[in-house]
């Protein structure tokens, strides 16, 4: 065999070794790339359309176009006098959003709280028993929202279930306002999206190697010292997938 044939032969191998990363190195990033742009476009244009209603003339009903063309000139005419309005002329809107940042924040925080344990406690359940628990989580997305939500009002009510059982009990003389109170909305909010901080945490702890914290304890580590150090960490993704989907959602 001469040497040329020996170094054709040699060659094909990395040749298609390099088709193989070009198409890997690719094929990765169109997969995560399609479903980015479409997320992005999901959630950019609505923010668009609002922007545009926010800096444009009205006409009655009928909102101006912004770039119009006059005499062979263009013209670009925005209002600002909305966003004037909100941060100097009136507060009122700043404290809306503001006061909505702060629920969304304490119901993310309390979510956070009751989602972990329980997470963490799924995660570490029998296997055969893991679908029946995660259709128990499920149940609540069976039910109307709005049913759900009347539901709580009339437990909460001042002559709603929660104050009658507590004057029978003598506990309480009379009613207490529970209804149209930071206290129930909060508690609204943190039924409704606790599932949505329960199913990343449980997603990503189900998959965290039970050997690192065996190999903590045997290294002299405490229950609580292998938890923070190794069991945080590395749940660290799904605590903020689940502060994202339960955030996001109560500033809406």
């Amino acid at each position: 065999m001469s040497n040329g044939s020996i170094v054709s032969s040699a060659s094909r191998p990395s040749r298609k070794g390099l088709l193989v990363q070009l198409m890997g190195y690719f094929g990765r990033r169109f997969v995560i790339g399609v479903p980015m742009l479409f997320l992005l476009a999901i959630f950019a244009l609505p923010f668009l359309v609002v922007f545009k209603i926010s800096v444009s003339e009205m006409d009655g009903v009928r909102f101006l176009d912004l770039i119009t063309v006059q005499e062979g000139l263009l013209h670009i005419k925005l209002k600002f006098s909305n966003y004037q309005t909100i941060f100097f002329n009136d507060d009122l809107y700043l404290r809306a959003y503001l006061s909505s940042v702060w629920f969304a924040a304490l119901t993310t925080v309390i979510c956070l709280a009751i989602g972990y344990p329980f997470a963490y406690f799924l995660a570490r359940s029998r296997p055969e028993i893991r679908p029946a628990l995660l259709m128990l989580l499920m149940l609540p997305f069976w039910t109307s929202f709005l049913l759900r939500v009347y539901a709580w009002k009339m437990l909460l009510a001042d002559n709603g279930v929660f104050n009658n059982v507590a004057m029978a009990l003598g506990v309480l003389s009379e009613p207490i306002k529970m209804m149209n109170t930071p206290f129930s909305l909060t508690l609204g909010m943190v039924y409704t999206y606790l599932p949505f901080m329960v199913l990343p945490l449980y997603a990503n702890l189900v998959k965290l190697d039970i050997r690192l914290l065996e190999a903590a304890r045997d290294l002299g580590a405490t229950p609580w010292q292998a938890f923070w150090r190794i069991t945080v960490p590395l749940s660290r993704s799904g605590i903020i997938a689940g502060a994202l989907l339960v955030f996001i959602p109560c500033v809406g």
